[in-house]
């Protein structure tokens, strides 16, 4: 499961709010929407996510209780957010390791290096070998990641995982990474006239067209986005239920955030990826905007229900 922006900037900000509530009984409404940025509808919706969360065992004294006394917040069982993360051995060692796969990959940063240098002095007795991670590289990765070092235009073969269609494209490669169990590459596309990342996999060949290019400063960003391009299909869509975790997976635009439903405007390269995710929403999810993926998610529908009349 990817993990969104908006997602991992909401996480960041209730992990930062917790313990300062827990530490400064007492608190307002008033006083953690300030400090933290909050409106009240996001505040509540936040603390309706800690209720009854907790650790395993999840009985009635292992579970988080957050609510509301007048305008004061109050958040009781969960006292291990008020003291400092203490991780087992193991669980370090498994930080350490990860840590080292994403440094072996050439995707880490000074950041990254500093910690894993610390957490290898303080869990490695001195003179041990340092833990290596080393992931296989797929072909084409060592090429592309030359390409990125030296500034060669590449022009590659590559099939969309969307449309299934492969197309001749020249790119200027920034970084070469691996996330999510795959090998990608970010670059500028001179087809497309656009950032857009590949993942490597999907490219038949590369070949240096003989160009050169100069990276600018920002160019190295290491990240899967999706890019919206003049072809896409654009839908409007209700959610209600369950279904608002969308707007936390997927990168959409949230138009309309009420207490009972969310409306949001998403873009995908084929009407197919829409009406897959509509049929899988079922009856919390209606097109408001879009007869493209509308179209396609009943056609999706009656295909599906021709298959299952077929097998009764």
């Amino acid at each position: 499961m990817t993990t969104s922006p908006r997602t991992t900037g909401r996480i960041s900000r209730l992990l930062a709010m917790l313990p300062w509530v827990i530490g400064n009984p007492g608190c307002s409404v008033d006083e953690v929407c300030e400090r933290f940025g909050y409106t009240q509808s996001d505040l509540i919706k936040d603390l309706n996510t800690v209720f009854v969360c907790g650790l395993p065992g999840y009985g009635p004294g292992d579970l988080m209780d957050a609510s509301f006394d007048d305008d004061e917040i109050v958040i009781e069982m969960a006292d291990y957010f008020s003291r400092p993360l203490r991780l087992t051995a193991p669980e370090a060692l498994g930080i350490l390791a990860s840590g080292k796969a994403v440094q072996s990959a050439g995707s880490g940063g000074d950041a990254l290096d500093r910690a894993i240098l610390k957490l290898e002095r303080t869990l490695l007795p001195e003179g041990t070998e340092s833990v290596v991670v080393d992931i296989p590289e797929p072909q084409l990765v060592g090429e592309l990641r030359i390409a990125v070092l030296e500034g060669r235009v590449m022009q590659i073969d590559h099939t969309s995982i969307a449309s299934g269609t492969a197309k001749i494209r020249d790119i200027e490669p920034w970084a070469v990474f691996t996330t999510l169990g795959n090998w990608y590459v970010s670059a500028f596309c001179r087809n497309a006239n656009a950032k857009r990342v590949f993942r490597i996999d999907r490219i038949r060949t590369a070949a240096r067209t003989g160009d050169r290019f100069t990276p600018s400063p920002t160019s190295g960003d290491a990240t899967i986005r999706y890019t919206p391009g003049d072809d896409d299909v654009h839908v409007t869509i209700r959610l209600s239920g369950e279904a608002t975790w969308v707007a936390g997976y997927y990168p959409v635009d949230v138009v309309d955030d009420g207490p009972d439903a969310m409306t949001i405007q998403m873009s995908v390269g084929d009407a197919a990826v829409a009406a897959r995710l509509l049929i899988r929403l079922g009856s919390n999810a209606a097109v408001l905007e879009g007869s493209e993926a509308a179209n396609a998610t009943a056609d999706l529908r009656s295909r599906i229900l021709e298959v299952y009349s077929q097998d009764t």
